[in-house]
């Protein structure tokens, strides 16, 4: 393998950021427009229509904030239900070539709050349990419906903050139903088919037998798409993105990485479009990138730098432990930042492998919450989270009436702010606690089997899905915690935060004054990513320390 280039690499990175930001400039004009009803035509529009009458609803109808959740907790009950029972018996159900059972009633319990929480933690090998149907019917089309949620939600957030004098903030089945049919529907086609032409496989073959060995088969490159593009996850094989069928060139891993990215980074744009003010969009996505760029930077630092036992030995080098050769050291940092800096979690290498430094940036990303891009939707809404939190401490700082567009940030909105900044980390603290309680949680002794641990439960709280490793997940405490993690951590902020939309609407918006706190200046912006850092930090430290820290100086000690 040649020896990497940092000069090149770096230039690599920033075109590649570059990309990234333009399309997502571009794509939430689009997204704007698909949401102010401005793409309702033809063949769509028909489809859209039908959709309502179905449901008995149309775009003229609305409600509050109570009425959207809900609207959102029943569907997304209902697609609990489904999943579940489809998980439970699958094996007599056709489309299983694989000759897959039923899974075990926690494991499918697990599977199918992991799904629809967008979450997409995987405590099964997905070419061995599950059947063809169960990977299309089942989790394919929870990866399209738990990404629109998550939209939903955030556009939700959006006019929350941006309309004025108004307890309706939206209709969740019209915002579903565009949400599917004209974002993620015709990107993830396109994405499939891209993706095919570059050798990731689709198809309904029955797995075949060579000698010893059984190669899988399936309907891949569709899974594929979606599972990124709505920064879902779930891998179609238990590699995931490692695999050479669903990840097969260099190609291939930056058109995944990049539609990772892409709806998240696209929200801050079409909140900039329905406030009116592009530059509390772009200020929002600076905050975003800033954080990004800085732990892409970390990552690959740490890799690069290899591990400090194997350079006692003499043997230099970048550390390509877990790693894909095909992808190098800069494509595997690309990706493992963006999965983790998003709610992804789908993984081109094993992140156990990283070094100890290298693997605490993925972690701590996690446990940042979903900010930086977060998912598609959970990203937007929960860095204005911290948005509020910021505007608030600055304004108690310089003596000022917290305001953010014009309205107040009072208790109500706090309180709300604040379950959805610290929910996440009381779920990883409390069940992390558990676990490390019971005996045997660990699958490791010592600092990297605490990260082992305090990793799973980012992972869930967070609705990453990415794992360490390293621990046997399928233990009835972690099936039953992590279910109870995952759909704690999903829907508590997304409640949350539709409760603060539903406050900031009924408000009066007043113009700026003389002491009004600008918060889409270069001073914002920078303040928000030190409250960000802050509360990762000082939450989070402690762990950090006795894990990933403490473990990379035993290591360069010599232990």
């Amino acid at each position: 393998m040649t020896p990497p280039d940092p000069l090149m690499d770096a230039v690599a990175a920033a075109l590649f950021l570059l990309l990234v930001t333009g399309a997502a400039f571009l794509f939430g004009g689009y997204i704007h427009r698909v949401f102010s009803g401005g793409v309702s035509s033809g063949l769509p529009g028909a489809i859209e229509r039908a959709v309502y009458r179905f449901i008995g609803t149309s775009t003229d109808e609305e409600t509050g904030w109570r009425g959207y959740t809900r609207d959102l907790l029943v569907f997304n009950g209902i697609g609990f239900i489904a999943l579940f029972a489809l998980l439970l018996l699958q094996g007599i159900l056709p489309l299983n070539p694989g000759g897959a059972g039923a899974f075990d009633l926690l494991a499918a319990l697990n599977a199918a709050v992991s799904f629809v929480t967008n979450t997409n933690w995987q405590v099964y090998s997905g070419e061995v349990s599950a059947s063809y149907l169960s990977q299309m019917a089942g989790f394919t089309v929870q990866n399209f419906l738990s990404a629109a949620t998550g939209i939903s939600v955030a556009v939700a957030v959006m006019r929350g903050l941006t309309r004025r004098s108004t307890d309706r903030i939206g209709n969740f089945w019209v915002d579903m139903t565009r949400s599917v049919l004209y974002i993620l529907l015709p990107v993830a086609l396109a994405a499939a088919l891209l993706l095919a032409s570059q050798g990731v496989i689709q198809n309904l073959d029955a797995y075949v037998t060579a000698g010893p060995q059984t190669i899988a088969m399936g309907p891949v490159a569709s899974q594929e798409a979606i599972k990124l593009l709505g920064t879902n996850g779930g891998g179609f094989f238990a590699a995931n993105s490692a695999h050479p069928y669903e990840n097969p060139t260099p190609v291939t891993n930056l058109i995944e990485a990049f539609l990772i990215l892409l709806v998240p980074a696209a929200l801050p744009f079409v909140f900039g479009r329905m406030a009116g003010a592009m530059r509390q969009g772009w200020a929002i996505y600076a905050v975003m990138l800033v954080i990004y760029v800085a732990a892409l930077g970390g990552l690959y630092a740490a890799e690069l730098a290899g591990n400090p036992l194997v350079g006692e030995l003499g043997v230099s080098g970048i550390s390509m432990e877990g790693k894909e050769v095909r992808f190098g050291l800069m494509g595997t940092a690309l990706f493992t930042a963006s999965t983790t800096a998003t709610s992804c979690g789908a993984v081109d290498a094993m992140h156990d492998s990283l070094t100890p430094l290298g693997g605490m940036v993925p972690l701590f990303l996690i446990l940042l919450g979903e900010v930086v891009f977060g998912g598609a939707g959970s990203g937007f809404y929960t860095i204005t989270g911290f948005l509020v939190v910021a505007v608030f401490i600055a304004g108690l700082m310089i003596g000022r009436t917290p305001e953010f567009l014009g309205k107040k940030v009072e208790a109500a909105e706090m309180r709300m702010a604040v379950v959805t900044v610290l929910v996440p980390g009381v779920l990883v603290l409390l069940f992390s606690g558990i676990a490390l309680a019971l005996p045997g949680a660990m699958g490791n002794p010592g600092p990297h089997g605490l990260s082992e641990v305090v990793y799973a439960f980012a992972s869930m709280s967070n609705n990453n899905g990415s794992a360490f490793a390293g621990l046997d997940a399928t233990e009835p405490f972690y099936l039953l915690a992590g279910a109870l993690a995952m759909a704690v951590g999903r829907f508590a902020p997304a409640v949350a935060m539709l409760a603060l939309a539903g406050s900031m609407a009924e408000k009066k918006a007043v113009p700026p004054g003389p002491g009004t706190l600008p918060t889409a200046s270069p001073a914002f912006v920078a303040w928000t990513v030190i409250i960000i850092l802050l509360v990762g930090g000082l939450t989070f430290f402690p762990l950090l320390a006795m894990g990933p820290v403490a473990e990379y100086l035993m290591m360069a000690g010599g232990m």
